[in-house]
């Protein structure tokens, strides 16, 4: 049976090998991210080009998959504690298949959640919908198995006494407002939060993340910190049969937990090896600000541009926005003067912004004129500078002979 010496250890073999060497109920929590029957070789290069991974996910039919998986979640499932849970990582390819067998083997009364992991993520997916989620069956060993509850913010929408008032259940089994047998209401107990649900909105790790190693497949440690705070506890020892890069070794190092790994690769033993020394965590801007934090356009400008079909843009200092059409195969990006700002120094953001972009062409919309000399020099200038209907409307007014009177048809062309 397998030696304390392995525990805070990447093993290097196959892991129905390694946990048959284990003791029965050995371990309290189980993650694998196996291969997902996606029948193609994956390989990445690490940033520098200076480490090469790849694994075959290439089998010859689903029941050749199925039976591999079968040996190993049986195996599984024999050195999980009663009181341990198993989280199986997976996507389209194989998640009903994973899922029926998963149910076998722990029992379909054991079968807790199918957790979503939604991001956000560019695709060249043609004739189809963009691929921006996986699943994770959540199984237990029995009833009695270890569960932290993890509390989230109440929803922007939510009633105020939804969060103040204690809940009950009438004689229809309907949810009501507490009340005393005065009829006064019940306020409900500490505030918590709302339960984590089973959709999670965590990033992807993008190209530039600093714990990015170039393994395919390689799962952010914000993910498994989430698994390993929901069915450990400090000390808790937890199992990866398929370690790849070392992501979940990581996290359960830096929670506290004990860790085991193992994997077929001796090229991700090493990666994972080399990360346990040096762990390192990208934090998400995202999580921590919120995705609200992000739309930063500016509400009034777009107002402005009401009646164009555009797609605001966020982040930038020089665009508000893009126009959905193109011109000569180019980008068209608009901007809208600002109150406080000179036309020049308005003209001057948007042509350095759209360059940068490869625009051919540039709207610059004037909000307020003033004396300056706008020195742009026509010929290589992207920027073309209309006014704003205020403005244009005031300069009428303002440049009108008092008293003249306008037939209709003057007025509409001056319009």
């Amino acid at each position: 049976m397998m030696l304390n010496s392995n525990i805070n250890e990447a093993i290097h073999g196959d892991c129905l090998d390694v946990m048959k060497d284990m003791a029965d109920k050995s371990v309290d929590l189980i993650y694998l991210d196996p291969p997902f029957f996606t029948k193609r070789k994956h390989s990445l290069s690490s940033r520098d080009r200076s480490s090469h991974y790849s694994f075959d996910d290439l089998w010859a039919c689903h029941k050749t998959y199925a039976d591999f998986m079968f040996s190993r979640l049986f195996e599984a499932r024999r050195i999980l504690k009663d009181s341990g849970s198993i989280f199986i990582h997976c996507d389209k390819s194989a998640n009903h298949l994973l899922r029926l067998i998963g149910e076998d083997i722990f029992g379909e009364e054991n079968f807790l959640s199918e957790i979503i992991w939604s991001y956000k993520r560019w695709s060249n997916s043609a004739n189809n919908l963009t691929p921006n989620h996986q699943n994770i069956l959540f199984f237990s060993k029995s009833e009695d198995y270890k569960f932290n509850k993890i509390f989230t913010d109440y929803s922007e929408t939510t009633n105020i006494d939804q969060i103040l008032q204690k809940r009950s259940r009438d004689q229809h089994n309907k949810s009501i407002y507490a009340r005393e047998e005065d009829g006064s209401l019940i306020s409900s107990d500490e505030k918590k939060g709302v339960p984590l649900a089973d959709v999670w909105e965590i990033p992807f790790l993008n190209p530039k993340a600093k714990e990015r190693t170039g393994y395919p497949t390689q799962k952010p440690i914000l993910l498994l910190e989430r698994i390993i705070e929901i069915a450990t506890d400090e000390g808790d020892i937890v199992l990866d049969p398929f370690c790849r890069s070392g992501t979940t070794l990581v996290a359960a190092k830096m929670k506290g937990r004990r860790f085991i790994g193992i994997d077929s690769s001796i090229e991700a033993i090493e990666l994972s090896k080399s990360r346990l020394k040096f762990p390192v965590k990208t934090e998400s801007e995202l999580l921590n600000k919120g995705r609200a934090a992000y739309v930063n356009v500016d509400e009034k400008s777009l107002a402005i541009l009401t009646g164009l079909d555009i797609l605001p843009v966020h982040r930038n200092a020089g665009i508000d926005a893009i126009l959905k059409r193109n011109y000569v195969s180019k980008p068209v990006p608009i901007r809208v003067q600002r109150e406080h700002e000179t036309l020049s120094e308005a003209a001057a953001k948007l042509a350095s912004a759209a360059k940068k972009k490869g625009a051919l062409v540039a709207f610059l919309v004037a909000t307020n004129k003033t004396n300056e000399l706008i020195e742009l020099e026509t010929n290589n200038c992207i920027v073309k500078i209309i006014n704003s209907p205020a403005l244009e409307i005031n300069e009428f007014i303002e440049h009108a002979e008092p008293n003249k009177s306008f037939s209709s048809n003057v007025l509409t062309r001056a319009g």
